[in-house]
């Protein structure tokens, strides 16, 4: 599923090429994944583009009515686990599983493909984008260091599942999760709030190298992610230890594992990110029950 570092690269692409077109038209495809297609075919022809932004794992094209007196509107978009958003000339070949057609005033189109379509796309008001915009976690990329601790040790839960909570921190999926806590030696099974000042500091280090170095590097296209000018990503080529089950560590060797963690495959390293330790209960000696005596003997 496209992360932060992909939906990034998309959101910048579109901007340089989007901001001040207007759209003549729209064509739709198969819709289940659109929530109200209607409303797309009714508001967005004739609609001007202003900006396009992203937010957590999610898009937002902000969009200037046609009259000037008409609230504003943007569509939201989310791609899922397989979709892409290009700009293109309406003569190159159509991908199969494309299912949304944006003509633009300079000839060109935007095309949405989705081949699973586990994407989301939706018409926001503008009175919803405020509520929209605080359902989505802490921005790590502009959370102060204070910030980001407070997140983690309010919480009594695995770190890997903190950093995935979209609630907690918007943006962070499997790939970039996996990757900061290797740098930062961090087990994905730690509980958030038992992480030392120290460990925080280091974890919140690597989060902002890693996304940020992503980012440079367009992404990381693990099977089908793509830019927005259909152009794959660079950063898989730098993965440390996502996807490398049984392969040797970078930095000490000891083969890398997978287990399950928050509902995930998360890889790890058992040496540079050693278990937290299981505390045994104590066991407290019963006291010892002295048998009653039977009725003396004569």
């Amino acid at each position: 599923m496209p992360e932060l570092p992909e939906v990034e690269t998309v959101a910048r692409g579109l901007q340089c090429a989007l901001p001040a077109r207007r759209i003549l038209s729209i064509r739709l495809g198969k819709t289940d994944f659109i929530e109200d297609p209607a409303a797309l075919e009714r508001e967005i022809p004739g609609s001007c583009v202003q900006s396009v932004r992203r937010f957590g794992k999610f898009m937002l094209i902000d969009l200037q009515p046609r009259e000037a007196d008409e609230p504003k509107f943007a569509l939201q978009v989310h791609l899922g686990m397989t979709g892409r958003m290009v700009v293109c000339s309406p003569d190159e070949p159509v991908l199969p599983h494309t299912h949304v057609f944006i003509a633009l005033d300079d000839g060109r189109e935007v095309r949405y493909t989705d081949p699973r379509r586990f994407g989301f796309m939706r018409i926001v008001p503008e009175t919803e984008r405020e509520e929209l915009l605080q359902s989505v976690g802490l921005e790590p990329l502009d959370a102060t260091e204070a910030d980001f601790a407070d997140k983690i040790l309010s919480r009594r839960a695995r770190i890997k599942a903190l950093l995935l909570d979209q609630h907690v921190f918007g943006g962070m999926g499997n790939i970039y999760t996996d990757e900061s806590l290797w740098r930062a030696r961090i087990n994905p099974k730690r509980l958030g709030a038992n992480l030392s000042s120290a460990e925080i500091h280091q974890l919140y280090k690597a989060m902002r190298q890693v996304l940020t170095e992503a980012i440079s590097s367009r992404g990381s296209t693990i099977s089908n992610f793509v830019d927005s000018y259909g152009l794959p990503g660079n950063f898989q080529q730098r993965h440390r230890v996502y996807d490398r089950e049984g392969k040797k560590c970078f930095r000490c060797g000891t083969l890398i594992r997978r287990e399950i963690v928050a509902g995930r495959s998360s890889y790890f390293c058992p040496r540079c990110q050693p278990a937290p330790r299981v505390r045994k209960k104590k066991t407290v000696a019963k006291p010892i029950k002295k048998r009653s005596g039977g009725p003396a003997r004569a």
